[in-house]
């Protein structure tokens, strides 16, 4: 079944010929063909067209509101044959407001797929070649304005440190012209999903039209050391047992190189040790933080004094870290 001609044009069963023009004016514009190069802008176009050619007519809307799909069949004196009781009958399909019709050995007039297929002709006042700036083979009437080339969007992907130091970086990118670079200015700190707009390097305007806009979305790249969640940075923070029992300031890195943490005494694995600012730069705002999460790490292999030191602390410890409660549980002696 076609799409709904209402849902195709974005507008309500109610919506008057102003709304529907504007609609209609604007879908055309963005999805021609010789504007837009996406591969289905010129199914979208042809759609936009129909739809347009069928709502703006108000006895073809009529009849479509009337019989939904089926109205191409129905004559244009449904309701007078109606009437008079000759030459069709029409039956409701369920409990909708659409209704089929029967023509009776009759033909309605041909309003098929085939209307609405070129890119020329004039809809409801609406004259697409002026619409689009006559670009179609030069067939325009010479009234119509500019038209703008269509914003385009690309993906710029991005490692953790590019992002939070920004600066200038090329970018290649394939267009319908061949490989294209661009020097491109990152702010520091960039957020994935965050747009930088190259103004005038989008589609190309027709007639004297500007062109349009290309956006660069960023995407953060996996790091195998950083984990970013909007301005803030977690990264792995590996500790000793005696770090961790008796506290220390300890190196960590940050995507801005090397910086001191302090650990508390009696830090355990997954507490997150917060660095206050250190996180993503921001342009005229707060940055973000840097969470130092931390991991104990044991020696994979014990010196004989390791071992010796090891077990004398096992030996008066009373530390029991399977004991249910706090993480300063002691076993009773």
């Amino acid at each position: 079944m076609a799409r709904d001609y209402y849902d195709v044009l974005g507008v309500s069963r109610d919506a008057g010929p102003d709304e529907l023009q504007q609609a209609y004016r604007r879908l055309a514009r963005a999805n021609h063909p010789d504007v837009n190069r996406d591969p289905g802008a010129e199914e979208r176009f042809k759609e936009v067209n129909e739809a347009y050619h069928v709502l703006s007519d108000p006895q073809l809307r009529k009849r479509y509101d009337r019989f939904g799909d089926d109205f191409r069949q129905v004559p244009e004196d449904w309701e007078e044959r109606v009437g008079a009781g000759v030459g069709g009958s029409r039956r409701r399909t369920g409990p909708g407001r659409r209704e089929t019709w029967s023509t009776g050995g009759g033909v309605g007039p041909d309003v098929g797929p085939g209307f609405g297929g070129g890119f020329g002709g004039d809809f409801g006042g609406v004259d697409i070649e002026d619409l689009l700036g006559g670009i179609f083979g030069g067939r325009g009437r010479g009234r119509a304005g500019p038209v703008a080339g269509a914003d385009q969007e690309a993906e710029l992907p991005l490692t953790v440190e590019q992002a939070f130091r920004g600066g200038r970086q090329e970018i290649t990118l394939n267009g319908p012209d061949g490989p294209r670079t661009y020097t491109v200015n990152i702010p520091p700190g960039v957020t994935d999903g965050k747009r930088i707009r190259l103004a005038g390097e989008g589609g190309r305007g027709m007639g004297d039209g500007p062109p349009g806009d290309l956006y660069l979305v960023v995407r953060l790249q996996p790091h195998p050391r950083f984990r970013v969640d909007g301005k803030d940075i977690t990264v792995d923070l590996r500790l000793s047992p005696w770090e961790a029992a008796l506290g220390a300031t300890v190196p960590v890195a940050t995507p801005g190189g090397e910086t001191k943490v302090t650990v508390p005494a009696g830090t355990s694995t997954g507490r997150r040790l917060r660095l206050r600012g250190e996180g993503m730069p921001a342009s005229g705002g707060r940055p973000g933080d840097l969470y130092a999460e931390v991991t104990i790490m044991v020696p994979p292999r014990l010196t004989d004094r390791e071992r010796e030191l090891f077990s004398e602390l096992a030996a008066i410890s009373t530390f029991d870290p399977r004991r249910s409660g706090d993480d300063g549980a002691r076993r009773d002696r």
